[in-house]
């Protein structure tokens, strides 16, 4: 479980988010420019609005940064917006053009490449990069990824595993690139934990595929030992199949505990699959989802996109350290304060390496509804690196 501190000081208006949860751990660690405190905070949104397939979740983003700028009280962002087009040359080029015009941190863009194109454009000038990727590999130096981490959502269910008196795990996941990513994402969770992993078992990522392997794991789990089957597809996946057919094969919530690294309650319809019935996996506090959600709709007419609230959480991170009215408010040190920052879905923190942790509760599947079983943490004790 996660350590839980005081706030270092209360947020009386609603948007929590604009609370840094604090400003306890002062860092040596002087990578970004400095601003003048006095003035609005130069701000770039990088995000793909005419890429194809694109138009939605870029104006999604964008809405949400202006929600949040608004939400900032006497605080002030200048927020400029730039188009990526979608593609690592688009985005370095919005990056040059961003950075011509003042910008003194950049937010977005989407993808993991696009995020390693702008790296290095914003290095040279001195200028950090809070980029909406999950993935880790666009992390590091002066680059920083908001989106939630398979390594966070593992870590919190193996630590919650473990307080339930489950220790033995199995891990199944396809043979792709991500679902690989979260399988390794498990195992480092269980050791840094003391859980053992007792064994992984892949799948070729057809339906062929893994129809043909699930009575070979069934077998493999069922002589393992474990008492705990993680699976790392999602409900686009490989997951219905993986959920529904094991059953048959005598892993039910009788032999084992469902674990799901992917939140399946994202896709319409997969709540009420039989086999999820009774599977834990890590969220977002719900009531605080449905409260952004509510406030976008009120103010947009339409439902956020999935990814909305990470530019949200950027620009109130952003609000926060400057409110602080301090020149250095966006350099390195200030970014990865240890205690972070109190999100629109919960607590973040950026970490040195670029990476972040969120604050997630436990949920499980029950009678097709999320049931939250062990509440999300409120705030963060000390820093990882």
């Amino acid at each position: 479980m996660l350590a839980l501190l005081p706030l270092c000081r209360k947020v009386m208006t609603w948007m929590i988010a604009l609370a840094v949860l604090a400003a306890c751990a002062p860092s040596s660690t002087t990578r970004g420019p400095l601003i003048n405190p006095n003035e609005a905070v130069p701000v770039a949104l990088l995000v793909p609005k005419t890429a194809p397939n694109f138009a939605i979740p870029a104006q999604s983003l964008e809405n949400a940064a202006l929600m949040a700028a608004a939400d900032l009280g006497s605080t002030e962002v200048s927020l400029r917006v730039y188009d990526t087009i979608g593609t690592p040359d688009g985005a370095a080029e919005a990056a040059r053009l961003a950075i011509q015009d003042g910008a003194k941190i950049i937010l977005g863009p989407i993808h993991a490449e696009n995020a390693r194109a702008v790296g290095p454009v914003a290095a040279a000038s001195g200028i950090n990069v809070l980029t909406f990727s999950n993935d880790p590999t666009a992390a590091g130096e002066n680059v920083f990824i908001l989106g939630s981490t398979f390594q966070t959502a593992a870590d919190r269910l193996v630590e919650y595993a473990l307080s339930q008196g489950k220790s033995g795990i199995y891990i199944v996941h396809a043979d792709n690139r991500a679902e690989r990513v979260g399988a390794d994402a498990i195992e480092q969770a269980a050791f840094k934990a003391g859980a053992n992993v007792l064994g992984v078992q892949s799948f070729p990522y057809t339906r062929q595929g893994v129809l043909a392997a699930i009575p070979g794991i069934a077998s493999s789990f069922l002589a393992s030992g474990a008492d705990t089957i993680f699976v790392t597809s999602d409900s686009d996946g490989a997951l219905p199949w993986l959920a529904d057919l094991l059953r048959e094969y005598g892993i039910d919530r009788n032999t084992a505990q469902l674990v799901v690294l992917r939140r399946p309650d994202l896709r319409s319809g997969s709540l009420s699959l039989k086999g999820l019935q009774g599977a834990w996996f890590a969220t977002p506090t719900p009531v605080l989802e449905q409260q952004f959600s509510r406030r976008y709709g009120e103010a947009y007419g339409s439902r956020p996109h999935l990814i909305a609230s990470l530019a949200y959480d950027g620009i109130a991170a952003i609000g926060a350290l400057a409110a602080q009215g301090k020149s250095n408010a966006l350099q390195t040190g200030a970014l990865t304060q240890s205690a972070g920052f109190a999100g629109v879905n919960g607590p973040f923190r950026l970490l040195r390496n670029g990476t972040n942790e969120r604050g997630l509760a436990v949920a499980q599947v029950e009678n097709n509804q999320v049931i939250v079983i062990d509440p999300a943490p409120t705030s963060f004790g000390s820093a990882d690196s």
